[in-house]
């Protein structure tokens, strides 16, 4: 993905919300990493993955600065909640700040602490769950949260391609925990699944 390419695709697609500008803007500004923000594109796919799966309840594992959350819950129907976990509580007033301002942000719920702790104190059913936590424990996540999600319900796991290192003799911690990951998914005759080549890697999962 050329930085041109980048450009023409965001020229041509629905628009990003001013809300969402203005806190992917404040992401760059104010944030170690800021590449893990969703940011326009992937932000507008979440959107309408979420239109078409039309879930009344959402788990999202890894807030950072909830641009991911708010673009889930504009694509959610009326009455439809969101659970987001983030481990960092220095940023927890911000992230709030920006989900009270949102049009949509009154679905969201956050939570601080530990994702994989957290998820098996939350109640399920789960219509469908956002993964962008700590890579390592990507295997974990997914064992942890598909007994709570329902046939039909679908696992959506971003950085599954990882920039490409998937594919590289590569052996770090976190490169090698994507491709457990990746594999243990292919392997499970529980659900069906595609892999979109969309900015870092993004694996749509749906439960048989």
């Amino acid at each position: 993905m050329t930085d041109e390419l980048q450009e023409y695709i965001e020229e041509h697609i629905s628009e990003e919300p001013a809300h969402l500008a203005k806190l992917y803007r404040h992401t760059q500004l104010t944030r170690l990493y800021p590449r893990m923000c969703s940011g326009h594109i992937q932000g507008r796919m979440l959107k309408m993955l979420t239109q078409m799966i039309s879930p009344m309840r959402v788990l999202e594992l890894g807030t950072f600065t909830g641009y991911s959350a708010l673009c889930m819950a504009e694509g959610m129907p009326d009455g439809a909640e969101l659970h987001t976990i983030e481990l960092d509580d220095e940023y927890a007033d911000d992230i709030r700040s920006f989900f009270e301002a949102a049009p949509c942000g009154g679905k969201i719920t956050l939570h601080i602490g530990d994702a994989l702790e957290l998820t098996r104190q939350l109640p399920g059913p789960w219509n469908m769950v956002f993964i962008d936590a700590n890579k390592r424990q990507y295997s974990e996540y997914y064992e942890a949260v598909l007994p709570l999600v329902p046939s039909g319900g679908y696992i959506i796991a971003d950085n599954t391609l990882w920039s490409g290192k998937v594919t590289e003799d590569c052996h770090d911690a976190q490169t090698d925990a994507i491709r457990r990951f990746n594999d243990l998914v292919a392997a499970d005759p529980r659900v069906e699944k595609v892999i979109l080549p969309l900015r870092d890697g993004m694996t749509i999962i749906r439960k048989l």
